[in-house]
């Protein structure tokens, strides 16, 4: 399943090259990715937290290819996959389209934590979620 929003360019996003600063193209995704963990995953941020789970990044990779200016209407696409080994995370494939072109693609991997410490998991009403989601393969990668 594939999870789309639409955003605009923020005028202060923008550099002394007239273009979006590369610094934005990640909060731009998080946004998207937040949303779409919230829901299509059943997961709440502020909710898990005061209850006691985090979720975290544990990395990313980037790639632009195209720049956004000032003013662009573009789309933020966000879709989830398992882990291929099996290991209590998850990746989440994104990509920033301007008029149906990739601008930017990324990967994003994260898990949970206990707020006290302790070992990476998944919540079971995110496994639950995940029933029939892709793992994530050298194809998936970007």
């Amino acid at each position: 399943m594939e999870y789309l929003k639409t955003y605009q360019v923020k005028e202060e996003h923008i550099d002394v090259q007239g273009i979006m600063d590369g610094l934005y193209y990640p909060f731009y995704m998080e946004w998207c990715r937040h949303d779409f963990i919230k829901e299509v995953l059943g997961f709440d941020f502020e909710l898990e937290a005061k209850n006691g789970t985090y979720m975290v990044l544990s990395n990313y990779s980037l790639h632009f290819l195209r720049s956004l200016k000032k003013d662009d209407v573009f789309t933020v696409t966000c879709a989830v996959y398992k882990d291929k080994g099996g290991l209590p995370k998850l990746h989440f494939r994104q990509s920033i389209l301007l008029n149906n072109k990739t601008m930017t693609k990324a990967v994003f991997s994260g898990t949970c934590i206990p707020a006290g410490g302790g070992r990476p998991y998944l919540p079971e009403s995110i496994l639950n979620n995940l029933e029939g989601m892709p793992e994530l393969h050298a194809e998936h990668a970007i």
